[in-house]
This record gives C-alpha cells, structure tokens and sequence, in this order.
C-alpha cells in the first residue's frame, strides 16, 4: 500500500503501550497527548492501508502507522526546485538553499518531497539519500517501490560518485588532495555533530578547486554519509564553510539569512544504472557565491 500524500510513516517498536495512541505518545515526546487525540479525532493518524485508527486501537511490534505532522504558521520558502530528470523509476531534483528534503522541525509541506508529491501526482516518491536544509543541489528519489531496492544499494555499496563544491577559508598550511577521516557522533546542542576520539566512521576526500585572497573553493567528495560530515570535516580543519549557521560552534543556530546561504553545492551525481547497466551523469545548474 502506498504512503498516503504528505503523511509521515512509523513502524512501532515493542514496548509497554496498551494503545497506538500510547504509542504515539512515547515515541514522540515533544507532541503533547491532547494534540495526538485530536489528530485521531480529524482521522489524521492511519493504519498500514491508510484507513483512520481509532485513539484506543491496539498496538503491536512492527505495526505501520500513518501520520500528519502538522505545524502552525509553518514558514514559506520563496526558492524552487529544479526537476532534472523524470522516468518510471527514478526522480532527480536540483534544490534551493534552505528547502528542506522531507518533514522536519518547521516545514511539513515545504519540503522537496511534499512539493514532488503535488507536482507529479505520485505518492510513492522516497527520497534515495539526504542533503541538509542550507545546501543547494542534487536529490535522487525513487519513484517505484519495485525499483528502490536496486537504487538505495547505489548509496549503501558506494558504487556512486557524489561530488559538492564549497567555499571556506584558505588553508595553505595543508597538502591537497587530502583525505578526512574520523569518528562522527551527535553532540550538543542536539542540532549539531562533532568529531570524538575512536574508530572512523566518516571520510571525505578534499581538494583545492580555486584560490582566492580570503576563500578558496574546495571540491569535497564524500566517501561515506554521516550527517552534516562536510561541514564537520571542514570545520575541524580550521576552515568553517562560508555562511555556515552551525559550525563553528555556535549556542544556537542562526537564523536563515537568504542573502548569505551556506556555501555548499551537492553539484554531481555519477553511477551505473542498475537496472539498464548504462553510466548515468546529473549536474546541479546552480551555482555558489563568486569570490574576489
């Protein structure tokens, strides 16, 4: 059964809950219980065949629940995505700075994905990985359930090239090509990750595009997809990208400045298309701030 349009999925852990509604409860905290009543109570919380729950239905381990995150007032994002390319089973998009993938936080229907779902009519869009809200570029999504597999092996075998560009501050006491590799965790505040002493779990491998007086451009090829692994690997190097709202350490994240997004442009995407065997290239049309 497709996910319903704009609806979020949970598959429910075991746990103690004598209802979904419990469930529903425990598992996300941050929405009060009188909210989750009143979205049964508007048939916004659905089973696996997207019908209504009841509040007092039961639940069971690895029960699929539909829901609608809701948020008031949720802001506009006055940028547009650019659809590339379109076919039966895969969706490639080139996104604005500060539009976010999927629901998060803030946004629920401004989002790469709730506008995908209105603009081609197809419910079964997932997104194959994630770039953050404050980068600019490429998204892939699958478009048919059949397929996905095949396609979301791309990015767990690595057998796809994922090139970004990004502006930051000159590092001219280091040798380029280099290569980061460290340990990733979240950390605090819960917005933002940093690296910890241990075996790596991240790599990215740097080179020197352009040179400027104050910035130099940076190609930036991650190996692997830990969260925010670009912008940590920089900034631990002593070159914070442009613009960045998170790192360096901050106590809170700016505010979004849309005269100054984050200088970070996911710009390619390469691999062998695993079900025709033929190469496939996309390139981002966007491009960053230029640097005197």
């Amino acid at each position: 059964m497709s996910r319903p349009p704009a609806a979020s999925t949970v598959h429910l852990p075991q746990g103690p809950w004598g209802s979904v509604l419990d469930a529903l409860c425990a598992l996300f905290p941050r929405v009060d219980r009188a909210t989750w009543a009143d979205r049964f109570a508007r048939d916004r919380v659905l089973d696996e065949a997207g019908q209504p729950l009841r509040a007092d239905a039961s639940c069971r381990a690895g029960m699929c629940v539909h829901y609608f995150r809701e948020v008031p007032q949720e802001p506009s994002i006055p940028f547009h995505e650019t659809l590339l390319h379109v076919d039966a089973h895969l969706v490639v998009v080139d996104k604005p700075h500060f539009l976010p993938v999927t629901p998060a936080g803030g946004f629920v229907e401004e989002t790469v994905l709730a506008r995908l779902t209105r603009a081609l009519g197809n419910t079964d869009l997932v997104p194959l990985h994630r770039i953050d809200r404050h980068t600019a570029g490429l998204v892939m999504f699958s478009a048919n359930p059949a397929s996905r597999a095949a396609y979301q092996a791309l990015f767990r075998d690595r057998r796809i090239d994922k090139d970004y560009e990004a502006w930051a501050a000159p590092l001219p006491a280091l040798s380029f090509p280099l290569v980061r590799r460290s340990r990733i965790v979240a950390g605090e505040p819960f917005f933002r990750m940093h690296e910890v002493p241990g075996e790596p779990s991240s790599e990215t491998r740097i080179a020197v595009l352009e040179r400027r007086d104050t910035h130099w451009r940076y190609a930036l090829q991650p190996v692997t997809g830990k969260k925010h692994q670009l912008r940590v690997h920089m900034a631990a190097l002593g070159a914070p990208l442009l613009y960045d709202p998170f790192y360096p350490d901050l106590p809170e994240p700016r505010p979004d400045d849309h005269a100054h997004p984050l200088q970070l442009l996911a710009r390619r995407l390469a691999f062998v298309d695993p079900l025709s065997g033929k190469p496939r290239e996309f390139v981002s049309e966007r491009t960053l701030l230029s640097m005197r």
